[in-house]
């Protein structure tokens, strides 16, 4: 994988590869009871989900790396991919992909950050909508089975993109070389978590 000022010829064959190996199995949601309403449940469900947080996370730090016009199309496509994923959730079958495979977009996308790779301007909203597509499918489905609808689906985006923004923008202002250090430390702090999360399933298994 080329370093910073190359792009990676592999990425587009490696997204459509994250693409197939989402294999569904049974839903497994993340939901607690608020008592404030679907809307406010939606928004805990997603801070309280390390599969659907820490990608979205990863990707704001990757397009934010990638300077203003990346982020602002991450900030743009992944919350509105989400919800097109969402409301199929709402009304298609309640499967969720693998616990391993959903940490897959969170390895990889942690590693691009952390490498500071340049990213083709096509790259940025392809990865946003497919990851936002997946993982918008499994909260739709949780927000299904949970009964919480709609209105918790809204918000899970809404918190999406307050989330994504505020990371992404962050990262954007830092043009001081150690801030960008920091940033990829960050990435590769992420794809570790990935690391760390998939040998925990694999040893609850």
């Amino acid at each position: 994988m080329s370093a910073r000022g190359r792009p990676v010829p592999s990425l587009r064959r490696a997204c459509a590869g994250v693409a197939l190996l989402v294999a569904p199995c049974a839903a497994r949601a993340h939901l607690v009871n608020s008592g404030l309403g679907p809307v406010w449940d939606g928004v805990l469900h997603l801070l309280i989900t390390p599969e659907d947080l820490l990608p979205a996370l990863a990707l704001a730090v990757l397009t934010g790396l990638n300077g203003a016009r990346a982020g602002r199309l991450g900030v743009l496509v992944l919350p509105a991919a989400w919800l097109a994923g969402g409301l199929l959730g709402l009304v298609g079958a309640r499967l969720q992909p693998s616990p391993l495979l959903v940490l897959l977009p969170l390895l990889v996308l942690g590693g691009l950050a952390a490498l500071d790779v340049r990213l083709r301007p096509s790259w940025v909203p392809a990865l946003a909508a497919a990851l936002g597509l997946v993982l918008g499918y499994v909260s739709g489905s949780a927000m299904a089975e949970a009964g919480l609808g709609l209105a918790g689906l809204a918000g899970v985006v809404i918190t999406l993109f307050v989330v994504v923004t505020l990371c992404s923008a962050a990262v954007v202002a830092a043009r001081a070389p150690w801030a960008r250090i920091a940033a990829r430390a960050a990435g590769s702090w992420l794809a570790a978590v990935a690391v760390l999360l998939a040998g925990w399933s694999l040893r609850a298994a």
